[in-house]
């Protein structure tokens, strides 16, 4: 990064500092991930000067011979990984390919049922702030207040009640397996349309860890990043009866020119995830979520479910030290430890403020963490939380949490070069 450090120091220190933070804490978000080197070098690649609107063999622009062999890659390899019949991979974000589904096959004003944010939903399965709340009809359903869990009877329900045209699946904070054949069958029974948004546990899914909702839904959308240790975007599957109107939505309706360096990006994370590497990794991924939540439930802290099956966890702070989110993330992070705070099923707390934290083992399981390393975590966290107004407390955990870190470095030479050249 010579250049860089010599054009523009500031930002060259902004990312120093970032590959530092990134190394030095532990990274506890469920969302994020370390990304293959492989992958950074292609998306930090010449490709990101080509303009490509369009699609392979059909570009608007001239000179697309070779980001038509990285595009053609990437949709090959992730219509193989989840056996699609269809793949579009030049979305943005799942965000985006959220709204490509959306804007194809619905009008304004249908109805749309998602599962809640309070209970594990995501802002673009109809917060009154994003399109989705907008322009669409929303029906929520949540879980069972006991079990924590989905209530597919209570979805049922709701779905002969409103007669959605839609029904979508899929969670940013749902820890227990998805059982997308039920919702496929409420689907049929209703004559809604079925999508899935399998963001989180995409990885999982393509090592054969969770079911796979291909085969039911008739969309399914994603990003690239978290399980699935890509860059930062996202794809759509889908029947190839709907490839047309998917593809003239995402290409010209809401998007220009793709990025071609991220897609190129993609290619190479969808190789990655076919790997018998990639399947021990996600296995190892779950067996980390599984002995965090265990710990931390011995150490009397309410895990949401009473557990995990996925990369994720919820603790109820609120519940199990009367300290909300948000002061139990702005302590950890002082701790060294990273994670968000998040709503809790029918929670009391506003959006801002939480009951809650998110815990996620994907970042911690690329670097090399086991459960033994999981259940020191645990602990960490328990001590922050149990003494949250202690500063020397606090001081001492960051202490223990940086001797745990160094003991499995994630950029170390990348971090020695950097400082070398400032």
């Amino acid at each position: 990064m010579d250049n860089l450090r010599k054009k523009d120091p500031a930002v060259y220190k902004a990312i120093l500092n970032e590959t530092k933070r990134q190394n030095d804490k532990i990274e506890l978000i469920a969302s994020e991930n370390f990304a293959d080197e492989a992958v950074l070098e292609a998306q930090g690649s010449v490709m990101t000067n080509k303009y490509a609107e369009g699609y392979p063999g059909r570009r608007w622009y001239g000179g697309c011979e070779y980001v038509d062999v990285a595009e053609a890659l990437a949709i090959d390899r992730v219509k193989k990984l989840f056996g699609a019949e269809h793949a579009n991979v030049q979305p943005h974000c799942g965000s985006s390919a959220n709204m490509a589904v959306f804007f194809s096959q619905l009008k304004f004003g249908d109805t749309v049922l998602a599962m809640a944010l309070s209970c594990g939903g995501h802002l673009t399965h109809g917060h009154r702030l994003n399109f989705s709340g907008m322009y669409y009809n929303m029906v929520f359903y949540g879980v069972d207040k006991k079990t924590e869990t989905i209530d597919y009877d209570e979805v049922l329900h709701l779905a002969k009640k409103h007669k959605p045209e839609l029904i979508l699946a899929g969670a940013s904070a749902y820890p227990r397996i998805i059982d997308f054949k039920k919702f496929k069958k409420i689907a049929d029974k209703v004559g809604a349309l079925f999508m899935v948004d399998m963001a989180h546990i995409a990885g999982l899914i393509a090592a054969g860890l969770h079911p796979n909702p291909t085969p039911y839904a008739d969309f399914v959308t994603s990003t690239t990043h978290k399980t699935l240790c890509g860059p930062r975007s996202g794809f759509i599957l889908c029947k190839e009866k709907y490839a047309k109107t998917i593809d003239v939505t995402v290409f010209p309706g809401i998007q220009g020119g793709p990025l071609m360096h991220v897609i190129a990006a993609k290619a190479v994370a969808f190789k990655n995830a076919g790997t018998l590497e990639f399947r021990k990794k996600q296995k190892q991924t779950i067996k980390n979520a599984k002995a965090l939540a265990a710990e931390l439930k011995r150490l009397k802290l309410h895990i949401v479910s009473g557990g995990t099956d996925n990369h994720l966890l919820l603790v109820n702070l609120i519940k199990s030290r009367n300290i909300t989110g948000k002061v139990a993330a702005l302590a950890l992070d002082k701790a060294n430890i990273t994670v968000n705070k998040n709503l809790i099923p029918y929670d009391e707390h506003p959006p801002w403020v939480t009951s809650g934290i998110r815990l996620g083992t994907p970042a911690a399981t690329t670097r090399g963490m086991k459960e033994e390393q999981m259940r020191q975590v645990a602990s960490f966290i328990d001590e922050v939380v149990s003494n949250i107004n202690d500063k020397n407390k606090i001081k001492e955990v960051s202490k223990k949490v940086s001797a745990l870190v160094k003991k499995f470095p994630l950029y170390k030479e990348r971090i020695r070069r950097m400082k070398r050249g400032c």
